[in-house]
């Protein structure tokens, strides 16, 4: 199976039941109207945390398809840290199943979440590109967590977002492993741990896609650049999965997609205790709309397998 539009995202997820989620900040107008139409779709009940009288001011604002008030939960916090720790406890206390990052700074919101949300599994997170100039939906991580990843960080990495194209039903995603340039240089470390990262997937250390590595940006997207270059890669031009050096190089890709391709992001943190929504402060309702489409496919997911065991 392959995805091409975020439409096929929503679609997965129509006929499950909206989750509580609790908006951290959520004191902005983009932040308000990405939970009230994630809420007319009916992926969530938004319990709106931050500066109550400025959201209160802001719902005035809006209405629903039918021209209804919102009434949501406000829960009143003086600051950005006590909006993120509230958003914590209330998914530590079952009264959240998903956390979404309002307009607050990520290292802010990240904060409480590293601290309290932890599991066996490293966090990492996911931003998924939709564009026009690309026949897939594009996968590219990590861009926000993980700063200087080293090789056994960037394998969990790794396998975090395979498991994640798993559950949108993409049986075998191809990923590029990518760094400045497609050989083996000792001078550029990333070289050699996309390579590593191959032949562990060829050994079965990192399952469920085809792995390889390293590939520059041009010759993984495009496989007329891989043919004139005289690369041979499985993966050239079909890549799923773009799997970065670092934040840096991560975070700089995914907003050069959005600013100057015209992509749209939906952006997600896996391996928490819930699903955690982390989309730039600045994206649009529709971003905030799919990564609450894939928060709560998440969760279905996960809670089905927990169920299971």
């Amino acid at each position: 199976m392959t995805l091409a539009h975020f439409e096929e995202v929503l679609d997965l997820v129509v006929s499950l039941p909206p989750l509580q989620a609790a908006v951290v900040d959520a004191g902005e107008e983009c932040v308000l109207r990405g939970a009230c139409e994630a809420h007319d779709h009916g992926l969530i009940e938004p319990v709106l945390i931050g500066d109550k009288s400025r959201i209160e001011e802001l719902l005035e604002t809006m209405r629903s398809a039918s021209g209804d008030r919102y009434a949501f939960r406000i829960i009143s916090a003086s600051n950005s840290e006590e909006a993120a720790e509230k958003g914590v406890e209330m998914a530590i206390a079952g009264e959240a199943q998903i956390v979404i990052k309002g307009h607050l700074h990520s290292d802010v919101f990240l904060h409480s979440i590293l601290a309290k949300l932890r599991t066996r599994h490293r966090l990492s997170h996911v931003f998924i590109a939709e564009l026009k100039t690309y026949d897939k939906l594009l996968f590219i991580t990590d861009s926000a967590v993980n700063i200087s990843p080293d090789l056994r960080d960037k394998a969990a990495i790794l396998q975090n977002v395979i498991d994640l194209a798993h559950l949108l039903g993409i049986a075998e995603p191809q990923v590029a492993c990518i760094s400045a340039v497609e050989v083996i240089n000792p001078a550029i470390p990333s070289t050699i741990d996309a390579a590593c990262l191959a032949k562990m997937a060829d050994r079965g250390q990192i399952i469920g896609a085809l792995v390889d590595g390293p590939l520059a940006f041009d010759n993984a997207i495009s496989a007329e650049s891989a043919r004139v270059k005289g690369i041979r890669s499985s993966v050239s031009g079909h890549v799923d999965i773009l799997l970065v050096p670092d934040l840096v190089s991560g975070n700089i890709l995914a907003k050069d997609l959005e600013y100057l391709a015209g992509a749209t992001l939906a952006g997600i943190v896996l391996g928490a205790r819930v699903p955690i929504i982390l989309t730039s402060r600045s994206d649009p309702p529709r971003a905030r709309l799919v990564s609450a489409a894939l928060a709560v496919l998440i969760n279905d997911r996960l809670s089905k397998k927990s169920g299971s065991s």
